[in-house]
């Protein structure tokens, strides 16, 4: 049985721990391989997970758990792992510092959850509702989302924006501008105040639905509710989650395209954000390759689901429909994973 170090940690709220999770989900009883992750597994980490899930890889659990002594001591001592480690990176990997062999295995969602489903009923049926997500930050050009959407609601009352942009480090987020003319501040609290923000930006908080930090296995519940997401990112490394998790619960969905997120768009799937400009005088990383969406673009794509209906069905039927059928699965992902590690 071959380990491999996952090196970051497991739990369900926010991307990476995500990633994590269902791997350490889908590997825990496989016979060929063991999932070690690189940082200690709480409760807390499992927080909205079936109990029968966490209850069938409890001995994973506990081996990973167990490894972090020995994991300690090779780094105070300098020492190798002798194991496979896969690393999760961030922002700073860009293509023209990568000279290794680059394979594309796609994320997924759990099926099980992330599904069309009828709404709850439980908010008012007479508001358009707008969904936004991930954590704030230039790259997700949230910015763009409230530069639309203060528009969107002065021409539509009814109009509501549900934002899902907490994350554990609101200090990244902090200060974040954009082209808004204001920047994200911090409640005495020390988390990221969205209200104060969207207020000082032209937008009536009273039209804003601020959600907290959520686990990811609570997202089916929000998503089904909206009539629709939108997700201008100027970039994705993969093809943004949240995107493909409102997709497979029937929502359509607006996508920038460009990035990994044209990996997501095929046949009348989602609404495709295809004006995309260069992105410039972005000094904290490179952005070779990224798209400024248009912001006008955004809004013809909002009212075109806004006045129809029938339009909003199609593509969202269409969306969870391509997601089973491209099985864009956690499954499939830690199938074809495993494939590559072992491998090598």
């Amino acid at each position: 049985m071959q380990p491999i170090l996952l090196n970051w940690a497991a739990n369900n709220f926010y991307g990476w721990g995500i990633v994590g999770l269902n791997l350490l989900l889908h590997w825990a009883n496989d016979s060929d391989i063991r999932p070690l992750m690189g940082f200690p597994i709480a409760e807390a980490d499992f927080l909205g997970v079936d109990p029968l899930k966490i209850m069938a890889c409890g001995e994973a659990i506990q081996k990973s758990n167990q490894f972090q002594t020995e994991l300690r001591r090779l780094q105070a001592g300098g020492g190798s792992l002798p194991l496979t480690v896969v690393e999760g990176l961030g922002n700073g990997l860009f293509r023209a510092h990568c000279t290794k062999r680059v394979e594309i295995i796609f994320e997924g969602i759990d099926p099980s959850q992330f599904h069309p489903a009828p709404k709850s009923g439980a908010l008012d049926g007479s508001r358009f509702y707008i969904f936004s997500g991930g954590k704030v930050e230039f790259r997700k050009a949230h910015d763009l989302v409230l530069l639309a959407f203060k528009e969107f609601s002065r021409r539509h009352d009814d109009a509501v924006l549900v934002t899902v942009w907490h994350s554990p480090w609101p200090q990244l987020s902090v200060g974040f501008q954009g082209k808004l003319d204001v920047p994200l501040g911090l409640t005495p609290h020390g988390t990221i105040d969205v209200k104060t923000w969207v207020a000082k930006n032209g937008i009536d908080p009273r039209k804003v639905i601020e959600v907290g930090q959520v686990p990811n296995a609570l997202m089916p519940s929000i998503l089904r509710e909206m009539d629709c997401a939108l997700a201008p990112s100027r970039a994705e490394a993969c093809t943004n989650l949240l995107a493909k998790e409102a997709m497979a619960c029937g929502v359509p969905v607006i996508l920038a395209a460009n990035t990994g997120v044209k990996d997501l768009i095929a046949g009348g799937n989602a609404m495709a954000l295809t004006r995309q400009q260069a992105v410039r005088d972005y000094p904290h990383a490179g952005t070779d390759g990224w798209g400024e969406s248009s912001v006008e673009e955004i809004l013809e794509a909002l009212e075109r689901l806004y006045t129809d209906t029938v339009l909003r069905n199609k593509i969202g039927a269409a969306g969870a429909a391509w997601i089973v059928e491209e099985a864009r699965t956690w499954s499939n992902h830690a199938r074809q994973l495993k494939s590559l590690l072992l491998s090598l």
